[in-house]
């Protein structure tokens, strides 16, 4: 079931989002956080560090679980996820670093940690699960065509997603992962409330997919109608085509 919120800006829409978070945070004993990367949910991870500064919410005893991670690239390089969850939200807060779940891209054998991932995030349910979506309806690294049924896999990122990635990678298509560890669709649906937060007009057709279009593994984000709580939050260039 989905609620729809529709703001002005960005900054309204990343406020919106944070008060969904607020109230997974204030009624709930140690929530299991499902964290997404990219620069749609820097906002929202603002106003989680203004909360943490200004009232002194605790995180030392909270498990996250972020979505996905590029495969190849060193923890530590500039465009890893686990460096861009770091920069943006957990050198901010006082989640010790044993709590912090980020897939693994390093390694020679990406499908083990994938499968190990998906082991120990099976042994949790998530209270809240923050996603943005692609252009092309995917959530995650979920590409068109992946099976609903999915969980934690290593995927193949389609042309579309490093062009769209490019741009972090000084917009040399070349140095982006081809490859990523993700969460499956089935992965994310276990989570108890999901929060998708979408700007910019070239996730109009995607939204429109998931609320609006059939469900179907050509757009990925379309599963979530199967889910009994999902809360979407757009600016009006995102919602333009509802």
């Amino acid at each position: 079931m989905f609620k729809t919120i529709v703001c002005k800006n960005y900054d309204e829409v990343s406020l919106e989002a944070f008060k969904v978070m607020k109230g997974v945070l204030d009624t709930e004993v140690n929530p299991i956080l499902g964290l997404a990367t990219g620069s749609t949910p820097v906002g929202l991870y603002k106003n989680m560090i203004k909360d943490h500064e200004e009232t002194g919410r605790s995180y030392k005893d909270i498990l996250t679980f972020n979505l996905d991670e590029y495969v190849g690239l060193p923890r530590d390089h500039e465009q890893t996820y686990w460096t861009f969850m770091h920069e943006n939200l957990f050198n901010y807060l006082d989640c010790p670093d044993c709590n912090i779940h980020v897939p693994s891209g390093v390694g020679d054998d990406p499908e083990k940690n994938a499968r190990e991932y998906e082991e120990e995030l099976a042994k949790h349910t998530v209270s809240i699960q923050v996603l943005g979506i692609g252009s092309d309806g995917h959530i995650a690294f979920n590409e068109p065509g992946t099976p609903f049924d999915s969980v934690t896999h290593v995927a193949e990122l389609t042309e579309q997603t490093i062009s769209d990635n490019a741009r972090f990678f000084e917009g040399d298509k070349s140095q982006v992962p081809t490859k990523a560890v993700t969460m499956g669709l089935a992965s994310i649906m276990r989570a108890k409330k999901i929060i998708l937060i979408a700007t910019g007009a070239n996730k109009a057709d995607a939204v429109y997919g998931m609320l609006k279009g059939k469900k179907t593994i050509d757009c990925p984000a379309s599963i979530l109608q199967d889910h009994a709580d999902v809360t979407v939050i757009m600016d009006e260039a995102a919602a333009s085509k509802l």
